[in-house]
């Protein structure tokens, strides 16, 4: 089983692992560390990239109780492992403000998110169903409301019997053990994703467009450092 570093540590830069395995793959290597900071693809968030002695990781995929590195050269001896964190922060940015702007639309509408999309350079989520611009605007200054009061983001990991008497949000079923996301008087999610540790670190979040979508509506949306860098090419 690899251990899950990012879970431990969603800000771990730099880290050493003992090389398990490296194999040849389709585009590549395959490599399995005994312990990784790298979050493989999940939950409509992209894996992350890095570098492994100078060998650049490309993707990262979670199968079983094992993830996979897929690498552009062979390791022989694994002794610094360094994550891209600009990427993965961005990307924490984001999904952390997603969460907020999910929680906050479902306590004043009742809408669900039913889908989520993060790539490099966008983020969309799509709520079951449609929002005017008014409501847009209480939405989004809301959810800066609740980034500017910089309060913890807990996680957890609750029973069964402890499950049962929670109100969480869940876009699937889940089997064995549930990782709660909570963002305490916002939202509490079940997610796998690394997120930041207080809201005060998404700096920002900005709708930047809302169209229809299967009956109600898909928000795209920047947080942080692409939130930032969007207005500068605007204002520019």
């Amino acid at each position: 089983m690899t251990e899950k570093l990012f879970y431990t540590d969603s800000h771990l830069q730099e880290f050493t692992a003992e090389i398990v395995s490296c194999r040849p793959c389709d585009n590549g290597y395959e490599a399995v560390l005994s312990r990784t900071a790298f979050f493989p693809e999940g939950g409509g968030q992209a894996a992350d990239t890095g570098v492994i002695d100078g060998i650049r990781v490309y993707d990262v995929q979670e199968k079983g109780d094992q993830i996979f590195h897929y690498l552009e050269g062979e390791l022989k001896e694994g002794k610094t492992v360094k994550l891209d964190f600009a990427e993965r922060f961005s990307r924490m940015q984001e999904h952390s403000g997603e969460h907020i702007v999910s929680g906050i639309v479902h306590r004043l509408h009742g809408y669900d998110n039913v889908g989520f999309h993060l790539n490099d350079e966008l983020c969309t989520l799509d709520l079951s169903g449609p929002l005017t611009k008014e409501e847009l605007r209480e939405v989004e200054n809301a959810a800066n409301e609740a980034v500017f009061a910089n309060v913890p983001v807990q996680i957890s990991y609750p029973s069964k019997e402890k499950l049962k008497t929670l109100d969480y949000r869940s876009k699937i079923e889940i089997e064995g053990q549930v990782r709660l996301v909570e963002i305490p008087g916002v939202d509490i999610c079940a997610c796998c994703a690394p997120h930041v540790t207080h809201t005060g670190e998404i700096g920002m979040i900005k709708f930047i467009a809302c169209d229809r979508h299967r009956g109600g509506c898909r928000v795209t949306m920047l947080a942080g450092v692409r939130a930032l860098k969007d207005y500068q090419e605007k204002q520019a």
